[in-house]
């Protein structure tokens, strides 16, 4: 099928999309109980959320696992949305921390004409994954460091790029630096379709990104070797364990279960699986190396 892409080859989009997948790397590593609970867990938020949301324990066990994996897949996302603009014509992505710590510098030799009127040859983008990721101080600190750049170089524009913005624009960025409103017409705030709009000349750019998108994922993930496959184990261990509970309300012996991951050495916890655990401060773990040799026979 055609290629349907102007600003970017479908090579350079496969290799970008399969770079973005390997950044995933750990995060599609399997979970097991060890891991699930490698920070700890709130047994009794999770019994709440499963309870009121009416859930079973396979999709709560399953819903903090995607949550576990999600905290950290943002910056990943993020450098997808960063470097995808080293493929596409008059843009450049400087390497972390060098050439100002921008994200993207946008040039262009015939002029880069702004909503307001103004003509500038470079654009000095700071990337946001959302718009709210931004408290005042970062906001304050961000603002700054554009005023400088336009006090260094007369002939250029500061934006702002939003990935997930509140909505589609390109405005004047008023923002609050040591307790004043401030603004300054080549300092902008920018949704990112409007960003592909401006450095692809193509209007519907980003909407053309997106709709090529999915399929590309699924393409590199069906032919990539090395893209990992996640065998998630908590839920069968979680059982294993329930079951060594003594209890017949199969609800409770789950909660047990759960509960054992976060209180395990919390008085009165200990005994409810026999007193022969009752003084091992390290009932955890063996309930790890127990888990871990139960996965083993079933192999």
């Amino acid at each position: 099928m055609e290629w349907g892409l102007d600003f970017i080859s479908e090579k350079n989009f496969t290799n970008h999309v399969a770079a973005t997948i390997e950044k995933y790397g750990e995060k599609l590593e399997s979970f097991d109980i060890k891991r699930f609970n490698k920070n700890i867990i709130d047994p009794i938020k999770l019994i709440f959320d499963k309870t009121v949301y009416r859930s079973s324990w396979e999709e709560m066990v399953g819903n903090e696992i995607f949550r576990q994996r999600d905290k950290s897949n943002n910056n990943d996302i993020g450098y997808f949305h960063q470097r995808i603009f080293q493929y596409i014509k008059n843009c450049h992505v400087p390497d972390n921390g060098k050439e100002g710590g921008w994200d993207v510098i946008f040039q262009s030799e015939d002029g880069i004409q702004l909503p307001d009127g103004d003509m500038v040859h470079t654009v000095y983008v700071e990337m946001k994954n959302k718009h709210n990721t931004m408290n005042s101080a970062s906001a304050g600190k961000t603002y700054i460091k554009m005023q400088s750049q336009l006090l260094s170089d007369d002939d250029c524009a500061c934006f702002l790029v939003e990935a997930i913005a509140q909505q589609s624009q390109n405005i004047k960025w008023e923002t609050t630096v040591d307790g004043k409103k401030v603004s300054h017409k080549r300092i902008r705030r920018v949704s990112l379709d409007q960003f592909y709009a401006l450095v692809t000349g193509e209007e519907d750019a980003f909407y053309q990104m997106c709709m090529v998108l999915p399929g590309m994922i699924q393409k590199v993930v069906d032919s990539g070797e090395d893209v990992k496959v996640p065998h998630d184990t908590v839920i069968q261990e979680l059982r294993t364990l329930a079951n060594r509970a003594d209890e017949t309300n199969e609800n409770l012996a789950m909660s047990i279960a759960v509960y054992l991951l976060g209180f395990n050495t919390y008085n009165g916890f200990s005994r409810l699986v026999g007193e022969a655990e009752s003084t091992d401060a390290n009932f955890l773990k063996r309930i790890y190396t127990y888990a871990k040799a139960i996965n083993k026979d079933n192999d």
